[in-house]
């Protein structure tokens, strides 16, 4: 990755304020400008990234990035999922600062603003702890 690139970072920790980091991140990149820093998401525990951040939301990425569909209906095609169960994990997605939507006539348009998605479920864990000897 060089320094130009746009990388959202999902992690575990115990921050108060879980999603605004992402949120904010979308934000500036709406406006135009760079995101020094990578955007963060960080949840509270592992269960709760696992429950936004799974295989199917994943494919659900992959495709926005890379296929660019057009509206939620396209892209629940091109995921051969059907658009209602595609719309709430897109819904769930935006909330949390993942993707956003853009609106263009009567269709809502997925879009994922990052370069890149690195997913750390570790990084909250306790450092100081003594690790098992091999």
């Amino acid at each position: 990755m060089t320094e130009d690139t746009n990388v959202l970072v999902v992690t575990v920790d115990d921050e108060a304020t879980p999603y605004e980091d992402g949120l904010a991140a979308i934000r500036q990149l709406e406006r135009g400008e760079p995101v020094e820093q990578p955007a963060t998401i960080r949840f509270a525990t592992e269960t709760q990234l696992t429950d936004v951040f799974n295989e199917r939301t994943y494919e659900l990425l992959r495709v926005i990035r890379d296929d660019r569909p057009a509206s939620i209906r396209e892209t629940a095609r091109l995921v051969g999922r059907d658009k209602k169960n595609v719309h709430a994990e897109l819904t769930t997605l935006e909330a949390v600062g993942a993707i956003r939507f853009e609106t263009e006539g009567t269709a809502k348009r997925p879009v994922f603003p990052y370069d890149d998605l690195v997913v750390t479920p570790l990084a909250g864990a306790d450092r100081d702890a003594t690790s098992a000897a091999p």
